[in-house]
């Protein structure tokens, strides 16, 4: 069982950065795929941005237009989201997902396997 733990989230005004964490005790954090997932009120959760265990690829949603940097740091067992030019539809619950891999980074929510409680991020305009 992987404990995943979100955190950084808050209320900021848009244009605005935000950095993300996602924290685990597994020492074996290298052998998963980790997903950032978002869901706003009202809608589905959606696939933001992965990474493969060794970081070397990363993956992201088409909306993201290349505001938001996924990262990794497998010596801390660290997840990172990095967040620029927040807008307020930015504004969701987020999560942090282990998948089921090292290699795969995929954006379907049925690949992840561990799930964290997420952290709320609002985006004022």
């Amino acid at each position: 069982q992987v404990q995943l733990v979100e955190s950084g989230g808050g209320l900021v005004q848009a244009g605005n950065s935000l950095r993300l964490s996602c924290a685990t005790s597994d020492d074996t954090l290298r052998v998963y795929a980790m997903g950032w997932f978002r869901q706003a009120p009202g809608k589905e959760r959606e696939f933001v941005a992965g990474i493969s265990g060794s970081g070397g690829t990363t993956r992201y949603a088409d909306f993201l237009k290349g505001r938001f940097t996924v990262s990794r740091d497998n010596a801390k067992n660290m997840v990172y989201l990095q967040m620029n030019s927040l807008k307020p539809e930015d504004t969701a619950v987020y999560f942090c997902a282990a998948g089921r891999s090292a290699v795969v980074v995929r954006a379907a929510q049925s690949y992840y396997d561990y799930w964290g409680q997420g952290t709320q991020v609002t985006v004022s305009s």
